[in-house]
């Protein structure tokens, strides 16, 4: 069963989580009060709404309460985006990630009830988006437009199995550099290596190859 993230607020950083969630193939609902950033995003996500944020009948009406993860990407307004995030909380929205413009602002959104609290000027849209897919995602960086560097808890599709046997270069077209266990990182893992509960892979690769490891192996429903 798919999850379903809604992405209030298209600008650039709330726009780039909406594209990478798309691009996954998750849900989305696209939220923002602006036409011309909704007519943007209509053939991105599932569903984009010209809608108020601050408006709870709004908010209900957009069936909001069933969604698994809402994430806050309100500009400057922050006014707007605290309010916003009180509403979800009391709605009892099970997961809400929200942008803060500043440290004080943050303060105010961990306070309020909001479960994770990001920077922009620190974390990319790509990032986020994978991080929130899967707990087993702990960091993405990107390379160039087209490869990244994924740092990954192993799967429990992998456990007990060995490199050799999932042949992760043949199957999904990038390559694990090393495996992190603990305090022992072993680099360059021979194909022998065997999976086992708490190992971290560090994985380079095209994105869309990434992207189709972490679908079929790593991504927890």
């Amino acid at each position: 069963m798919k999850r379903e993230f809604a992405v209030i607020g298209l600008g650039r950083f709330g726009g780039s989580i909406c594209k990478e969630l798309s691009i996954e193939g998750m849900e989305v609902l696209a939220i923002d009060n602006n036409e011309d950033r909704i007519n943007e995003y209509k053939n991105i996500a599932s569903h984009a709404v010209i809608a108020d944020a601050t408006d709870e009948v709004s908010l209900k009406e957009l069936g909001i309460k069933n969604i698994d993860h809402v994430i806050v990407a309100i500009g400057d307004d922050i006014q707007a985006s605290i309010l916003t995030t009180v509403i979800l909380t009391e709605l009892g929205i099970k997961k809400i990630t929200v942008k803060a413009q500043n440290d004080y602002h943050a303060k105010i959104l961990n306070k309020i009830g909001a479960d994770q609290v990001v920077h922009p000027e620190r974390d990319m849209g790509k990032r986020i988006a994978h991080s929130i897919i899967s707990n087993n995602i702990l960091d993405y960086l990107e390379l160039s437009d087209d490869h990244s560097i994924v740092e990954v808890k192993v799967g429990e599709k992998m456990l007990g199995k060995t490199l050799a046997e999932l042949d992760i270069r043949a199957n999904y077209g990038c390559n694990v550099v090393a495996i992190k266990h603990g305090k022992d990182i072993n680099v360059s893992p021979s194909a022998d290596h065997r999976f086992l509960e708490g190992d971290i892979l560090i994985v380079i690769g095209a994105d869309k190859d990434i992207f189709r490891f972490e679908k079929h192996l790593v991504i927890e429903e």
